[in-house]
């Protein structure tokens, strides 16, 4: 009998790729479904920003692309192969290749004229600022006696 791990935040992981894999189709965007591999991505909102973390280990920053369009944030890039040979005794390649495409749906309260992105340490870090009117303001209370 084989032991299989349970996993089920792979089946909300799997419905999300779906959903998106649909909502390209649906726009005219073929390339989600010609990509090869996604990168992981983490996502944090803070009270005057948000910030996308994306591991794209190899990735060259030249070789990506972030657009904002729509209430839409793509990132899209390549990492390109490396020439291998069968005499250089490779038996296995688990390590992803090609191009990568993600899309996010930004809220109403992103600043999409200020949107930044940095790569380090195979991280691409793009960091979303909140508009003006939607920071928290704190509204004291007073009492009338």
């Amino acid at each position: 009998m084989a032991i299989i791990r349970y996993e089920p935040w792979s089946l909300l992981s799997q419905l999300q790729k779906e959903l998106e894999r649909s909502h390209d189709v649906q726009s005219g965007e073929g390339s989600v479904s010609t990509a090869e591999w996604a990168p992981a991505v983490d996502i944090k909102e803070e009270n005057d920003k948000f910030i996308v973390y994306a591991d794209i280990p190899g990735v060259k920053p030249e070789d990506i692309d972030v657009n904002m369009e729509g209430g839409v944030l793509t990132v899209k890039g390549e990492k390109k192969t490396e020439a291998k040979t069968e005499k250089e005794g490779y038996k296995r390649v688990e390590r992803v290749y090609g191009s990568f495409y993600r899309r996010f749906s930004l809220p109403d309260s992103a600043n999409s004229d200020a949107i930044s992105a940095k790569c380090k340490n195979g991280v691409l870090e793009i960091t979303i600022p909140k508009r003006e009117a939607v920071k928290p303001k704190k509204i004291d209370v007073t009492s009338e006696e």
